[in-house]
């Protein structure tokens, strides 16, 4: 990453860094657009230079997750090994401690403001062609039904701890949360496993 682009990213990294603790302090509603920016030392048109509207700023991903995120995925290749429920187990613990600041703040936001839960489920699209990818890889017979059952049951079930977990608990337990509902949904919910 050059400098430019190093610069950029502290930019969008302090804005929305700033609207977080802004939104977590005061309440999505309570915050404007003009609060952030003045706040995070920028003009009203930077921030739009970087985020599109102020939903944005609580639900974009910071641009290195999505690397991240892909680094997890080519991290997995050498572990070819373990079952798929283990694999994508394992994957989604690791998704959810990457994604352990920001979960909690769009928990609140979309408590506070339940108009932005759509916001918040179309988060994760940018994640989704790479786990269903994944996942084909890991399905030796290339069978798309399968593929496609398998991507929205893991996303579900990944999408549900999230959704029962409490911001104000621990990410411990939403650890647990994330191994439970990927357990039972890879043993099958007819016969759950305890």
């Amino acid at each position: 990453m050059g400098l430019r682009e190093r610069k950029k990213l502290a930019a969008w990294r302090t804005i929305r860094s700033t609207a977080l603790r802004l939104i977590s302090e005061r309440g999505f509603d309570a915050v404007s657009v003009e609060d952030i920016a003045a706040e995070a030392g920028v003009s009203r048109t930077t921030f739009f230079s970087y985020f599109p509207s102020k939903e944005a700023v609580a639900f974009e991903f910071d641009p290195l997750d999505l690397q991240r995120w892909r680094t997890l995925l080519e991290d997995d290749v050498d572990d070819d090994d373990r079952p798929l429920w283990e694999a994508l187990t394992d994957l989604f613990v690791d998704v959810a401690r990457l994604l352990s600041e920001w979960l909690p703040v769009q928990k609140r936001v979309v408590a506070d403001c339940p108009g932005l839960a759509n916001s918040a489920r179309g988060s994760c699209d940018s994640f989704a062609p790479d786990l269903r990818a994944w996942i084909g890889r890991r399905l030796t017979d290339d069978d798309e039904l399968r593929t496609a059952l398998v991507f929205n049951t893991a996303l579900a079930a990944f999408m549900t701890a999230v959704e029962v977990w409490d911001p104000d608990d621990s990410l411990d337990e939403l650890l647990e949360l994330v191994r439970t509902c990927l357990r039972w949904a890879g043993a099958g919910l007819a016969h759950p496993v305890s």
